[in-house]
């Protein structure tokens, strides 16, 4: 299995229930080619375009992380391009985060900060017998 990221965008014409609906659809299409969900997903939210898609200025946009075996990602991508609600999508092939290798590690026990047991005056009195107390 891979991990990919799922970015795109949505109609800004349509209600927020709508949206949930995709939303919904899309994360189930996903599950039917045997993907996996990643932890974060993002709510959409509405963004400023920089250039018209469709005709549109505005769309909202979200993003979702999800493993799936490659060879099933053809089948995915057919399927969200019969949606006409999304004006725009793309998938990214991710490397798996270093943050995520290292979670499976247990972690570090931290060493406790041991205190000096030589007192400041016993320093200097060396330190003017190694110079030879110029």
């Amino acid at each position: 299995m891979h991990l990919y990221e799922l970015t795109y965008l949505i109609s800004p014409d349509i209600s927020e229930k709508e949206i949930k609906t995709l939303q919904d659809k899309i994360i189930s299409l996903i599950q039917e080619k045997g993907g996996i969900l990643g932890v974060e997903e993002k709510l959409p939210f509405k963004k400023k375009l920089a250039y018209p898609v469709k005709k549109q200025s505005q769309a909202y946009m979200t993003v979702i992380n999800f493993q799936l075996p490659s060879e099933k990602l053809i089948d995915l991508e057919k399927k969200i391009k019969l949606e006409n609600q999304i004006l725009r999508y793309l998938i990214l092939a991710k490397k798996e985060s270093r943050a995520a290798k290292f979670s499976k590690k247990p972690p570090r026990s931290l060493k406790k900060i041991v205190e000096p047991k030589v007192e400041l005056k016993e320093i200097e009195k060396k330190l003017e017998e190694i110079l030879g107390g110029t």
